[in-house]
């Protein structure tokens, strides 16, 4: 067991807490793995009706996976580890969006990339003022995992386009209106709901609902229009032209937020979202998410991406390809091919 997880029970209701706060509870594959075995025990468990997800303290939620993990895999032993980390990740994504009993994830802090994977397969998702969501992946070189492809491309009016190329960060009301999140509580009241859950794990619903606060308004409907026109296309080289073309402060500001991504990613991220749209089987979703990470993984982008941003902090990767023409579609087709035989990703028996 690993002291950055706490896994109790109270009554009829499990509760995972995640308590790494100086990572702002990025996941480890201890904790991953601890996640798993809770959730396989109550699964079997009559007594437990529901789970509670959240976190110890601090103002994370949890802020992604392990990323030095996967970097040092990148660069000292080809990736092996990586893809072991991504592999049971990828399990546990599954193994919650299939989970038979509700959980109730409270996203009350920064939610991003590994930690929208733990969020958005719960039934119920409840954002606060302190959420702060967002796939930062293409700033690191990486892709929007973690069931990304799957839940983005369903957000409608090429929102999750929006979010996978810019990694554009929203608020919990903007979660609230995006139908990220299901239900909004001012954050003092997360403990009182979470009081109530104990107490009637029958009624989480209701107990949610009644407790509504007035969210403010979501500052991104503003632009919802200007989302779903800019971002229409598949093809990003339309995107961009589209954003280069509109004498607007808005589109020359998203135009510049991704002159900063790595081509590779956002091409990656469009073709993930378009085909993840046509499947209908979550599982499939992932076999094509590994297949991805494992590949990407190794690649340039990833190890400089997080250099620059992560572990320098100077902000200036140097992509390779440098140029979204540079990223052929032989490139994106040997990302996407299948893995060879007994390699490829599978769920958690």
């Amino acid at each position: 067991m690993t002291d950055d997880i706490l896994i109790r029970t109270h009554g009829r209701v499990g509760h995972i807490s995640l308590n790494r706060p100086k990572a702002l509870h990025a996941l480890t594959l201890d904790m991953c793995h601890a996640m798993s075995a809770a959730l396989s025990k109550w699964a079997d468990d009559d007594q437990i009706e529901a789970v509670i997800l959240d976190h110890a303290e601090g103002r994370g939620f949890c802020a992604g996976g392990d990323i030095n993990l996967l970097r040092h895999s990148a660069l000292n032993d080809g990736g092996t580890s990586g893809r072991k980390f991504f592999h049971d990740e990828y399990q546990l994504n599954h193994q919650m969006m299939t989970y038979a009993k509700p959980i109730v994830a409270f996203m009350d802090g920064v939610t991003m990339g590994g930690g929208v994977g733990i969020a958005l397969p719960c039934k119920y998702r409840v954002a606060t003022e302190n959420t702060r969501f967002a796939m930062p992946e293409t700033g690191i070189g990486l892709f929007p995992d973690v069931g990304g492809g799957w839940h983005l491309s369903r957000l409608g009016g090429r929102l999750g386009q929006f979010l996978a190329l810019t990694g554009a960060r929203l608020d919990g009301a903007e979660c609230l209106w995006a139908g990220l999140a299901t239900h909004y509580l001012p954050s003092e009241m997360v403990a009182e709901a979470k009081a109530r859950i104990l107490d009637k794990p029958g009624r989480i619903a209701g107990v949610l609902s009644e407790m509504v606060g007035s969210p403010p308004k979501a500052r991104i409907e503003e632009n919802a229009d200007k989302i779903a026109r800019h971002f229409a296309s598949d093809s990003y080289e339309d995107i961009l032209a589209s954003l280069e073309a509109a004498d607007t402060d808005w589109a020359a500001k998203e135009r510049d937020t991704l002159g900063t991504k790595s081509p590779q990613t956002c091409k990656v991220a469009l073709r993930q979202l378009k085909e993840s749209a046509d499947l209908t089987d979550f599982a499939d979703n992932m076999r094509m998410e590994y297949r991805i990470a494992s590949r990407v993984l190794v690649r340039p982008d990833f190890a400089e991406g997080v250099r620059a941003v992560i572990v320098d902090k100077t902000n200036d990767p140097k992509w390779n390809p440098p140029t979204p023409e540079e990223v052929s579609e032989e490139l994106l087709d040997s990302i996407f091919a299948p893995l060879p035989e007994g390699q490829e990703w599978t769920p958690l028996v």
